[in-house]
C-alpha cells in the first residue's frame, strides 16, 4: 500500500503539469465557440448543450495520452520498477489515479464556466457533474489502457485516437442519455461501462507492460 501511495504521489507529481491546463483549454474553447456556431438562442444551446460538453470532454480526453506512457517507457521507469519487484498492475492503477487527479478533476470544475457559456439550468448542470464524476474513471482506465497497447508503436498517438473514441462510444451515450432523461437508467449503465473499464484496465496495462519489456 505504501509503495502504491508513493507510485501516485511520484505520477501525479509528473502528470500536473503545464499541460494538465490543455484539456481544459480545448473543453472551454468548444463552449466559447459553440455559441458562434449556432447562435445565442438560449433555448437552443440549452437544448444542445449538454451533448456538446460530452462530446467535448470525450475529445479533450484525447490530449494527454502522448504523456502518459511514452516518456516513462523512453527512461526506463517500467524496467526500473519490474526490476524491483513492483507489479505491473500497481504501477497501472497508480498511473490510473493520477491520470484521473490530473485530467478529470481539472474537467468538472471547468464544467461550471463551460455550462454558463451554454445557458444550461442548475439541474442540466449538476446532472452533468454527476456523468463526468461516474465517467471519468472509465475514461481515464481507458485512455492509460490505450496509451499503454501503442506506447511501443511508431505514429502511435494517431493509432491511439482510432482506438479510445470507439470504445468512449457507451461512456458517451450513457451520458447524455443521463442528462435528456430519455434512457431510464442511464446513470447505472455509464456507472456499469465506467467500472468495467476500471477494473479490466490494469491487466491489459500490466500485460501490454510486460510484452514491451520481453520485446
Amino acid at each position: 500500500m505504501i509503495r502504491l501511495v508513493l507510485l501516485i504521489r511520484r505520477d501525479c507529481s509528473i502528470l500536473i503539469g503545464a499541460g494538465v491546463f490543455l484539456p481544459v483549454l480545448f473543453f472551454l474553447l468548444v463552449a466559447v465557440l459553440f455559441p458562434f456556431a449556432v447562435g445565442s438562442d438560449a433555448i437552443i444551446l440549452s437544448r444542445t448543450g449538454s451533448g456538446i460538453l460530452w462530446v467535448a470532454a470525450l475529445l479533450a480526453s484525447l490530449l494527454p495520452i502522448d504523456r502518459l506512457i511514452i516518456p516513462d517507457v523512453e527512461n526506463g521507469f517500467f524496467d526500473h520498477y519490474a526490476v524491483r519487484g513492483i507489479s505491473e498492475e500497481w504501477i497501472a492503477v497508480a498511473r490510473i489515479i493520477a491520470h484521473w487527479v490530473s485530467f478529470a478533476v481539472p474537467l468538472m470544475v471547468a464544467l461550471l464556466p463551460a455550462s454558463a457559456l451554454l445557458s444550461l439550468k442548475w439541474s442540466v448542470f449538476w446532472k452533468l457533474e454527476a456523468g463526468f464524476l461516474l465517467a471519468t474513471p472509465g475514461l481515464a482506465s481507458l485512455g492509460v489502457m490505450i496509451a499503454a497497447l501503442t506506447a511501443r508503436i511508431k505514429s502511435g498517438s494517431g493509432l491511439a485516437a482510432l482506438l479510445l473514441l470507439p470504445l468512449a462510444v457507451p461512456l458517451l451515450i450513457f451520458g447524455a442519455g443521463a442528462v435528456d432523461g430519455h434512457q431510464p437508467g442511464a446513470f447505472l449503465l455509464l456507472a456499469a461501462c465506467s467500472l468495467f473499464l476500471l477494473a479490466v484496465a490494469p491487466f491489459v496495462i500490466g500485460a501490454a507492460l510486460r510484452i514491451g519489456q520481453d520485446g
